[in-house]
């Protein structure tokens, strides 16, 4: 019998292309939504744990406000998790990580592989180019409809740069710059959010020093590409043992 994946949110515009991915590559157990229904004529559950006693591991791309919920009741349920939702907080993080102890969890802002690749990059060059000398600047642009600002794949770049120079991200990072700012300090990792019209998700990180500018850009042009990976996500995490992983793990970087 193959793998039978649940998906939080089926009815949502992530969620149509993840229960579609999941039939493709193993069994679709069905899903919730908050319309009530589920597309396709799949499955539709009350709740997260009534999905979760029906599915082998359950795909959750819905919404910061369902994280602590949700990890509460796939851990009761002893259901792997993969966690696409992005903009929760700190209280959500220490959910997750008391949930990782009970299920095999993957959490990842954004599970395309490129952007994954391009994370790995912006580490590299963080930790190669000397803050000093190169500025460090996240842009990003998405969809009108997007609430969460900057994207949580911004702020995975923004981590992963500020990794590369061994500080912490929330010690450097600037947003929103307007108006009357201070000179740019050394070190600082700046970022700027875009919003308009049906962009998926464009993500640039810029090194510029006086003399030069690095930058490594990633466009997605279809959603989907984020629910193939996050369905082969959820393949590689089935049989693995409890714990907190991440697309590194997954794609062996």
């Amino acid at each position: 019998m193959s793998l039978r994946i649940g998906i939080a949110g089926i009815s949502g515009r992530m969620g149509i292309y993840l229960a579609q991915e999941a039939a493709a590559a193993a069994t679709l157990s069905g899903g919730t939504s908050r319309s009530g229904q589920a597309p396709g004529g799949a499955a539709h559950f009350a709740d997260i744990t009534a999905l979760a006693r029906e599915s082998d591991v359950v795909i959750d791309f819905t919404h910061a406000s369902t994280v602590s919920t949700h990890a509460k009741a796939l851990a009761m349920t002893e259901t792997p998790w993969v966690l696409g939702t992005t903009g929760y907080g700190a209280a959500e993080q220490e959910a997750i990580a008391a949930a990782a102890k009970e299920i095999p969890v993957i959490a990842s802002p954004n599970f395309c592989t490129g952007v994954n690749l391009l994370l790995l990059l912006a580490e590299k060059l963080g930790h190669t180019l000397p803050p000093a000398q190169y500025d460090a600047e996240i842009l990003e642009m998405h969809h009108r409809q997007k609430l969460d600002s900057p994207s949580g794949t911004a702020l995975a770049l923004g981590r992963a740069v500020a990794a590369g120079r061994g500080v912490r991200l929330e010690d450097v990072m600037v947003s929103g710059r307007d108006g009357h700012m201070p000179a740019r300090r050394d070190g600082e990792i700046g970022f700027a959010t875009l919003r308009g019209g049906q962009i998926v998700g464009s993500h640039s990180v810029l090194f510029t020093a006086g003399d030069e500018q690095i930058t490594l850009t990633h466009h997605a042009f279809d959603r989907r590409v984020f629910a193939s990976g996050a369905v082969r996500a959820a393949l590689w995490l089935h049989p693995q043992p409890a714990g907190l992983y991440g697309m590194r793990d997954f794609l062996q970087l």
